[in-house]
């Protein structure tokens, strides 16, 4: 299986890098799904989407993601993010709570939007 190097990186932190065999974002643009030798490519990350990673070796990896950009290579993903946090790492009930609070600004309703739908999205697997 083909495969390249991927780095999930956010501003406070890297969270993850490594050889992957999948990747998809959210994007400005719409969903994208990148394999190894895609065409290069330069996006914009969505406020509050998710990210996706198909490691070579272990789990899959998803993560809430905040805005940033990504870039594609043949052979590399770089994902730089505002902000990212791994699925397992999201308190659900604290972002629920921002959900249900009318008076949560629309950046942290999005943030909450996106820490729910990652670990919504790793419960389905």
């Amino acid at each position: 299986m083909a495969e390249m190097s991927v780095d999930l990186v956010a501003v406070e932190r890297r969270l993850w890098s490594g050889q992957a065999s999948f990747v998809s974002a959210q994007t400005t643009e719409g969903q994208v799904g990148i394999m190894a030798g895609h065409e290069p490519l330069l996006g914009q990350l969505v406020e509050g989407g998710i990210v996706n990673i198909v490691p070579v070796e272990g789990e899959r990896i998803v993560a809430a993601v905040h805005g940033g950009f990504f870039s594609v290579t043949a052979t590399s993903v770089r994902i730089l993010a505002e902000s990212a946090e791994f699925a397992g790492e999201v308190d659900v009930e604290a972002a629920r709570k921002v959900l249900a609070d009318a008076a949560a600004t629309d950046e942290d309703q999005k943030v909450a939007q996106a820490q729910v739908r990652a670990v919504e999205k790793v419960a389905q697997h």
